[in-house]
């Protein structure tokens, strides 16, 4: 496989693309990548790329368009090294939020994010839990959607915790909390929230019992953390036990580090699909690597196998 595949990394999460490549048994392909004086980005591949299958694994988190920027000048400098196919690996694909038209004359930058990628080059994306399934039709390219569930529910099962409830933190994570709980064999219980304004979050009631339950709470994302500490207060408030918050995608903006170390939860654990400096980690943090899941898909994907099974948490 090695001699016609080509893993390439940006500079948003090199070390996840070294687990990747480790778990194929590969090594990293050799790229030039340089910022000039006045900011722009300069990129060269350094190594023959002609015919190969190119993964280019990058997830467009904070900067997020210094680093979408890089993944779109890498896309173009694969086509023109005449690469035979380009997939553009984005465990985090950002402005997913953006999806619609909330308000008269605004942008649906999820979808203008799409065009980009496609008028760069690129001929397959793989990503991890968008923020809404539906955006995978933004792209006029095949786009493979995993998820990160399968990943964290292997790591809550491994617990053996008892009178398990696990809870949706909003009704747009009521999906993930029923797909959690029937892998779980759990309960479920939906908080009900409203957000008076962006990144400000009110949990107002809790359908179901949560009363003397251990307690996952799982989303996609944790940015500012707001939503989690409505839900987490609204479960202990209501006779939650033990609490564990599980997410997929680390996003952490302040001040979500300060409001989550704080938090009366025995863990939260999330993904590496961001790349989280020391100064982002505290001690209830548990973060589990992506990087077979991605290894696996890649595989597949150059084998030209099926992908399904990897969303139901079957690795083999």
């Amino acid at each position: 496989m090695q001699s016609d595949i080509q893993l390439i990394t940006g500079t948003a999460h090199p070390e996840l693309a070294g687990k990747i490549a480790k778990q194929l048994g590969m090594r990293l392909g050799k790229l030039e990548l340089k910022r000039f004086a006045n900011g722009e980005t300069y990129a060269r591949i350094t190594e023959t790329a002609r015919g190969r299958d190119v993964f280019i694994i990058q997830p467009t988190c904070r900067p997020v368009n210094d680093n979408l920027m890089e993944l779109l000048i890498i896309i173009d400098a694969m086509r023109r090294s005449s690469a035979g196919r380009i997939h553009a690996v984005i465990p985090w694909y950002g402005y997913s939020r953006q999806d619609r038209q909330a308000k008269s004359r605004e942008p649906i930058t999820a979808k203008l994010v799409a065009n980009m990628l496609s008028a760069a080059g690129v001929d397959h994306v793989l990503t991890i839990d968008l923020h809404s399934g539906q955006t995978q039709g933004f792209f006029d390219v095949p786009v493979d959607h995993l998820y990160g569930l399968p990943v964290l529910a292997e790591y809550i099962k491994k617990k053996g915790l008892k009178d398990l409830v696990v809870v949706g933190p909003d009704v747009g994570a009521s999906k993930k909390a029923d797909k959690f709980s029937k892998t779980l064999g759990a309960d479920i219980a939906i908080v009900h929230k409203s957000r008076p304004k962006p990144n400000q979050a009110i949990a107002h009631s809790i359908i179901g019992n949560v009363n003397g339950k251990n307690v996952v709470i799982i989303d996609d994302m944790i940015d500012t953390g707001g939503t989690i500490v409505e839900a987490v207060n609204l479960c202990k408030k209501e006779g939650a036990e033990d609490i564990y918050v599980c997410a997929t995608h680390a996003v952490f903006s302040p001040p979500c580090v300060e409001r989550m170390s704080k938090l009366p939860v025995k863990e939260i654990v999330v993904t590496d699909t961001f790349p989280l400096p020391e100064e982002k980690r505290f001690p209830s943090l548990v973060i589990i690597s992506i990087a077979p899941l991605i290894a696996e898909a890649i595989k597949r994907i150059h084998e030209e196998s099926s992908l399904t099974p990897l969303s139901d948490g079957n690795m083999t």
